[in-house]
C-alpha cells in the first residue's frame, strides 16, 4: 500500500456506534520508563509499590515492547494503531496530522462514537503541533520541571523564566539542555506531572454523563531527571549498582548497529570518565518512583470514585531507556533494555487478574484492544492486534512482536529469540533465554539461517519512506493549522 492508498483507507467514513452504556476507559502513561519496575524485575531493589499493586490486581504484559524506540513515533504508531513503517514516521521531527489529515486516532475514534475525551500532559509527542485540539472535548497541555530551557517555538505555552540557582543540578556544566538530574528548589506539589495528576483527580471526582476516556501523560522518567528529595532518599549511592557491561560488547554488530549505538555517547563517556555514572542511575531510579507515587495517585482517585467497576485502566511507557548498557544511554536503539516496556491492563472483562501474561505483545495492540474491549466499530486499517483473547486465555497464542527504529531498520522478537535487521542485509540474532545482556550476535553463525529466514518474514516487507518533517510546514499554534512550504 503507498501513502495515497493508505490517505484513502483513512478517509473512510465509519460506523456510528449504537451501544447506550459503555465502558470507561482511563489511559495512564509514563515516558521513557524501562523494566526497572518491581513486578518486571528490571532493576532489583526498585521501588514501585503502585505499579507492583495495579499488576497484582489487572493484567501484567511481561514481555511487552514499543512499536518503535523513540518518544514520538512510538506514541503516533500507539494512538495512530499503525506502524512506522506504514506512516513513515520515525523521528521526533515529524508530524502526523499535515502528513495524514483524514488519519483517525484513537481518542478521536473515541470521540465520535458517543465519549466524553480528555486529557492531561504528555499523551501524543509534546512539542506543539503534535496534540490537534479536535482529538478532545478538554485538554490541559503539559507543564515542565524546567520551563528556563524550553524553546518558545516549540512550546508557545510555556512561560520561560531564568534557570534557578544551582542549575545545572547534576554538578556538570558541560551538560546542556535535557540532561540533567537533581531535586529542585520547590515543592513536591509544584513539579510539572502533579498539574496532571491534579486534572486527572478532578475529572474523576466529577460525575459523567457519558461514558469517557481520560488520557493523562506523566512525565517521569524522562529527562530531565527531577525528583523530590525523598525519593533520591530510596536509593543511597553506595546501594546502586551500575548495568553490566562487557568493552568488547559491540564488537560483533554490524556497521549499521554501531552507528546506532554511538548515538549520544558522548554524554555516557561524560557520566562515566567524570564518575557521575552512579549518580545517573541513582536520578533515574528516583525519578521512577516519583512516577510511580503520582501514578499510585491518579490509580487511588479512580479506585475511590463512582466510575471504578466500569473502567478499564491502561498503564503504559511509551519507549524503554539505557543507562550504559551497550555502552548506550538514552534510547533509540532495538536492543532489549530500549524496546521493553511495563503494560498493565485492568478490566472488567479479564480473567486471572494477578495472572502475568508472558507472550510477546506489543504497545501498538492497545487501539484495536480497547476499541474490542468497549464494543467500538474497528476502523479498517490498524497494524495491532486485540489483547482480548490473551485478557481471557493465559495461554492464548500471539505472533512475534515487531519494532521499528528506521525505514527498513527493524526487529522482531519471539519468546525466545530477537533478531534484527538492517537496510543493507546486515543482522544480529540473540537467545533471550540464554543471553539476557545480549552480549554475543549469533547472525553469523550458520545453523541458524532456516531460524532467522523464518523470523526475518515477520517483518514488514517493506517501509514507507519517511514524510516530510516539521521543517517542512509553516504551524500556527492559535489556530492549529500548517501550511506546506514551497519546495525548491
Amino acid at each position: 500500500m503507498n501513502r495515497r492508498q493508505l490517505l484513502a483507507s483513512l478517509a473512510a467514513p465509519l460506523r456510528a456506534a449504537s451501544a447506550p452504556s459503555r465502558p470507561n476507559v482511563l489511559l495512564l502513561s509514563v515516558d521513557d520508563l524501562n523494566d526497572w519496575v518491581g513486578c518486571l524485575k528490571g532493576y532489583p531493589g526498585v521501588q514501585t509499590p503502585n505499579i507492583d499493586r495495579l499488576a497484582r490486581g489487572g493484567v501484567l504484559f511481561t514481555d511487552a515492547h514499543c512499536p518503535a524506540p523513540l518518544c514520538n513515533p512510538s506514541r503516533t504508531a500507539i494512538l495512530t494503531g499503525l506502524r512506522p513503517s506504514t506512516t513513515g514516521i520515525y523521528n521526533n521531527e515529524q508530524y502526523w496530522r499535515p502528513n495524514y489529515p483524514n488519519l483517525v486516532t484513537l481518542p478521536m475514534h473515541f470521540r465520535r462514537h458517543g465519549y466524553h475525551v480528555a486529557g492531561a500532559g504528555k499523551i501524543f509527542h509534546h512539542v506543539a503541533g503534535f496534540n490537534p485540539p479536535d482529538q478532545w472535548d478538554e485538554f490541559q497541555l503539559q507543564q515542565f520541571d524546567d520551563p528556563w530551557y524550553r524553546r518558545a517555538d516549540w512550546y508557545p505555552w510555556n512561560k520561560r523564566i531564568p534557570a534557578p540557582p544551582g542549575h545545572p543540578f547534576n554538578g556538570l556544566s558541560n551538560f546542556a539542555g535535557e540532561f540533567d538530574w537533581g531535586v529542585l528548589p520547590t515543592a513536591e506539589k509544584d513539579y510539572g506531572d502533579q498539574h496532571a495528576v491534579r486534572f486527572a483527580q478532578s475529572f474523576l471526582a466529577r460525575p459523567q454523563s457519558k461514558p469517557f476516556l481520560l488520557a493523562i501523560g506523566l512525565w517521569h522518567p524522562h529527562i530531565p531527571l527531577y525528583a523530590p528529595q525523598r525519593f533520591f532518599d530510596l536509593y543511597p549511592e553506595a546501594r546502586v549498582h551500575v548495568p553490566l557491561t562487557r568493552d568488547d560488547d559491540l564488537t560483533d554488530l554490524p556497521p549499521l548497529a554501531q552507528k546506532l549505538a554511538a548515538f549520544r555517547r558522548d554524554e555516557f563517556e561524560r557520566i562515566r570518565s567524570t564518575g557521575k555514572w552512579k549518580q545517573f542511575v541513582r536520578a533515574y531510579l528516583a525519578a521512577i518512583s516519583f512516577a510511580d507515587s503520582l501514578a499510585g495517585d491518579v490509580i487511588n482517585a479512580l479506585d475511590s470514585s463512582p466510575h471504578a467497576s466500569n473502567t478499564i485502566l491502561v498503564f503504559w511507557s511509551d519507549n524503554g531507556w539505557h543507562l550504559g548498557e551497550k555502552q548506550h544511554v538514552h534510547k533509540s536503539t532495538l536492543w532489549q533494555r530500549s524496546t521493553h516496556v511495563p503494560l498493565i491492563l485492568r478490566a472488567p472483562q479479564a480473567r486471572f487478574h494477578g495472572a502475568p501474561r508472558t507472550q510477546p505483545v506489543s504497545t501498538i495492540d492497545l487501539y484495536p484492544t480497547l476499541v474490542d474491549l468497549c464494543g467500538l466499530p474497528s476502523p479498517d486499517r490498524l497494524d495491532g492486534i486485540s489483547l482480548r483473547p490473551l485478557l481471557e486465555n493465559k495461554s492464548a497464542p500471539r505472533p512475534p512482536v515487531v519494532s521499528t527504529h528506521l525505514p527498513g531498520t527493524h526487529c522482531v522478537i519471539t519468546n525466545r529469540w530477537r533478531y534484527i535487521t538492517y537496510p543493507d542485509g546486515a543482522a544480529e540474532l540473540y537467545d533471550r533465554r540464554a543471553d539476557r545482556h545480549e552480549f554475543t550476535n549469533l547472525a553469523s553463525l550458520p545453523r541458524h539461517r532456516a531460524l532467522i529466514a523464518g523470523l526475518a518474514r515477520h517483518a514488514p516487507a517493506s517501509s514507507m519512506p519517511p514524510v516530510p518533517d516539521n521543517t517542512q510546514f509553516n504551524f500556527d499554534f492559535k489556530t492549529h493549522t500548517y501550511q506546506r512550504k514551497a519546495q525548491p
